[in-house]
C-alpha cells in the first residue's frame, strides 16, 4: 500500500465518522440543479509526504497524471489564466467572455515585483533564492491577493507555497484554504509533488518533505457514497516517478518529461458532479 493511500483513507474515514455537517446552514456552492451543495468537513488537516521515499499518488482511485501535470505547468510555468492554453478542459466552466479565469492563479505568479536585486515575478524569485540564497526563510509565494479577488473567477484554493532548504534538501509547505477531498485532494498533492521535483532539479537540490495544510477539508453531500466506496477499493503499490533529468531550465519542462512507471489504480464506476 502506498503511504498516500494510507493518508487519504484515514482522512476520508475521519471526515465520514466525525466530520461536521453544514446541513441547515446557508452555503455558497450549488449543484447544477440549483440545490445547495452541503458538505461534511474537518478543520485543519496537516499531512506530510516524504518525496525521497515514494511519489504520493493514490491507487484507490485513478488520478489522471498527465492532466494534473498539464495544469500545474499552466499555472507555474506558463503563468497563464487563459483556458485555451490548457490542454484539458477542467477550467472551461469558469472562463469569462475573454476565455480567461480573470486575475487568478497563473496570472498572479507572472506579476513582477521590485526587490533590491531587481524585478522578479514570484516564480523567478523562488528560483533565484533557491540557487543563490537557499538557506533563506523567506522563500514563498502567495496568489491570494485581496485587491484582485473581485476579478477572479474563483478565489484560489491552493494559495501559498513556502520553500525551505535543509542542507541540500528542498522541503515545501502547500497551504490550502479549502479542499474538495474526493475530486481534488490527491490531484493537488500529485501536482505539488511534481512541482517540488521541478524546483529541486533546476536548483541542484534533492526533494524532501511536502507538507499539505488544509484549512477546510470537506466531502460534498452527493459524494459521500463515493467516498465510502473509495476507501474500500483495492490498493496497489506506489508507482515509480520519473522526470527528464536533462532539464536544467524550469521553463523547459513539458508534460512529456514526466512519467509514472507501473501505476495501477482503481477506477470510479461513476462520474462525479461538480459543485460551483
Amino acid at each position: 500500500m502506498s503511504y498516500a493511500d494510507k493518508i487519504f483513507i484515514n482522512d476520508i474515514k475521519r471526515i465520514l465518522d466525525t466530520g461536521f455537517s453544514d446541513e441547515g446552514f446557508e452555503v455558497r456552492p450549488k449543484w447544477k440543479d440549483g440545490t445547495p451543495a452541503h458538505t461534511r468537513k474537518l478543520f485543519c488537516i496537516v499531512n506530510r509526504y516524504d518525496l525521497s521515499k515514494e511519489f504520493p499518488i493514490i491507487t484507490v482511485r485513478k488520478i489522471n497524471f498527465k492532466k494534473a501535470v498539464d495544469e500545474i505547468l499552466w499555472i507555474w510555468s506558463l503563468k497563464s489564466n487563459k483556458v485555451s492554453d490548457l490542454n484539458s478542459h477542467i477550467w472551461d466552466a469558469w472562463a469569462d467572455e475573454n476565455g480567461t479565469i480573470g486575475k487568478a492563479y497563473g496570472y498572479q505568479l507572472g506579476i513582477k515585483h521590485k526587490y533590491k536585486e531587481g524585478m522578479f515575478d514570484q516564480v523567478d524569485r523562488v528560483i533565484y533564492d533557491l540557487k543563490n540564497n537557499p538557506q533563506s526563510r523567506r522563500i514563498m509565494t502567495n496568489i491570494y491577493v485581496h485587491s484582485d479577488l473581485c476579478e477572479m473567477a474563483l478565489y484560489p484554493c491552493a494559495y501559498s507555497v513556502t520553500f525551505n532548504v535543509s542542507g541540500r534538501v528542498l522541503n515545501m509547505i502547500l497551504n490550502q484554504r479549502s479542499q474538495d477531498m474526493i475530486l481534488a485532494n490527491n490531484w493537488n498533492v500529485t501536482q505539488y509533488a511534481v512541482l517540488q521535483h521541478m524546483f529541486a532539479q533546476v536548483s541542484g537540490l534533492e526533494v524532501g518533505e511536502l507538507v499539505h495544510v488544509i484549512a477546510d477539508a470537506h466531502i460534498y453531500d452527493r459524494h459521500l457514497e463515493v467516498a465510502r466506496q473509495l476507501i474500500n477499493n483495492p490498493i496497489y503499490e506506489p508507482p515509480i516517478f520519473k522526470l527528464n533529468k536533462s532539464i536544467k531550465n524550469f521553463y523547459d519542462f513539458k508534460v512529456s518529461d514526466f512519467e509514472l512507471d507501473n501505476y495501477r489504480a482503481s477506477t470510479l464506476d461513476q462520474s462525479l458532479e461538480v459543485a460551483e
